[in-house]
């Protein structure tokens, strides 16, 4: 599960002024009537920088609309579950030949809160009310995000859409959440990314050492934002 996630700015300033001169990025801001930012706490239907191949094979930066489309929902699918990827026709073609790295500072999720020494039951804890984590890859200040993406047409143009990639949870996640995104290590990113690689085989390398905290309330957009 992964429903909103948290870019620093000042963490990617270079690359966020990059992107926001593309072409395809101002023609997606006009057509769709998104915001450019892509900096502070991001959601679906925002645009983001995303990290897919180019038309070298080589990884490079590209503005992404985070959700795809489906005509049973009025809501982009911002997730899609690793365990049924290859398999449903949505995903099918994205798993084998599209795959991307949304990189973040960290991801929110509502989860149920950890106190030392707990001794209450699955069932009381499983009652208790959800409160808003942060959660980041440990030891590091990015956190890359398996996704798989695709194009659609929206607005008489061809709009690069993404997905966010979850699994079960592992490690001290699973303390408050059932499911957590595919995250992996930045040596994996050209490997994930490449369309002739195996999805699979690199899922099997998908961290599971996260650090969480309560989760501080932001502004939507930080003051500190660079638009330059």
């Amino acid at each position: 599960m992964c429903m909103s996630l948290r870019i620093e700015p000042r963490e990617m300033a270079e690359v966020l002024k990059k992107i926001r001169k593309m072409n395809l990025a101002q023609d997606m801001s006009i057509k769709l009537g998104k915001s450019l930012i892509m900096s502070g706490d991001l959601y679906p239907s925002d645009i983001a920088p995303v990290l897919a191949p180019n038309k070298y094979g080589n990884v490079a930066i590209f503005p992404m609309a985070w959700g795809f489309t489906y005509k049973a929902t009025t809501k982009p699918l911002a997730n899609c579950r690793v365990e049924t990827a290859d398999k449903k026709a949505l995903w099918r073609d994205s798993w084998y030949r599209r795959r991307c790295i949304i990189p973040a500072s960290w991801y929110y999720e509502w989860g149920y809160p950890v106190y030392e020494d707990d001794s209450r039951s699955m069932i009381e804890h499983r009652n208790t009310k959800k409160v808003k984590f942060t959660i980041q890859t440990e030891g590091s200040d990015r956190t890359y995000i398996a996704g798989l993406y695709r194009y659609e047409e929206h607005c008489d143009m061809q709009v690069p859409v993404f997905s966010v990639l979850t699994r079960e949870s592992a490690g001290i996640v699973k303390d408050i959440h059932d499911r957590m995104p595919v995250i992996l290590d930045k040596n994996n990113i050209q490997e994930w990314i490449r369309p002739d690689g195996d999805p699979s085989a690199i899922v099997e390398k998908a961290l599971s050492n996260m650090v969480f905290e309560r989760a501080v309330d932001y502004p939507r957009f930080p003051p500190e934002t660079i638009t330059a």
